[in-house]
């Protein structure tokens, strides 16, 4: 992909800023329901009624996630759905014993993966400049970028199930070791986390657990 320049990059420049202008003119804040189901009032969910989620529901989900951002645009998160007994019961072998039936009882789970050579994209992903060199041999470095925005990724996908009337349960009690062995064995890719979505079964709620006050933990300098 060959990046924009001169009189073509400026029409973009100032049509994205027309955009931005026009959005925030369109809608000043989400209001307070928004944000109640988004996060406020949403919850982790642990049981699952057996109504489906259609590919096409998933497929918007992404629509959504993929649109947030990411350092230089790297975007190194990669999802499997994970639907089928079969795959469901490949799945179950790295779970916890005690998340086993919430993972099984879900429609659909998640797994949130980093590819680790996601920097190979970046002529792509950020075309006006080459930045492969600064992940070319550096393992370190790719590690931690791949990490830190696979993470916030798998942050924007929950928000946005949320956000299409879905409900989540993420999980980190499982195995990574056996996720990589059993789905991604000679890929680049690492898993992340897991997470259920589906419709929930309230019943397997409990009360909401404490947060900080914002004195507790924040500061303003």
């Amino acid at each position: 992909m060959t990046a924009p320049t001169g009189e073509q990059l400026a029409i973009l420049r100032a049509q994205a800023q027309q955009d931005h202008r026009d959005l925030r003119s369109r809608i000043k804040r989400l209001n307070d329901d928004s944000i109640d189901l988004i996060l406020r009032d949403a919850r982790s969910h642990y049981a699952w009624t057996d109504k489906p989620i259609p590919d096409g529901l998933l497929e918007e989900i992404y629509e959504i996630t993929i649109n947030g951002a990411t350092s230089m645009n790297t975007l190194p998160a990669r999802f499997v759905f994970v639907k089928s007994p079969e795959a469901k019961a490949r799945l179950a072998k790295s779970v916890k014993p005690q998340n086993v039936a919430k993972m099984m009882g879900a429609p659909v789970t998640a797994i949130i993966a980093q590819d680790m050579s996601f920097w190979h994209e970046l002529p792509f992903l950020f075309p006006h400049e080459d930045r492969r060199h600064m992940f070319d041999g550096n393992e370190a470095y790719c590690q931690d970028t791949a990490y830190r925005n696979a993470t916030l990724q798998g942050a924007y996908f929950m928000i946005a199930a949320r956000a299409v009337g879905l409900d989540v349960g993420a999980m980190s009690g499982f195995s990574n070791a056996v996720v990589d062995e059993e789905f991604f064995k000679g890929t680049s890719l690492k898993s992340n986390f897991l997470c259920n979505i589906g419709y929930a079964d309230e019943t397997a709620l409990f009360q909401k657990l404490p947060r900080f006050a914002f004195d507790q933990i924040c500061s303003v300098i």
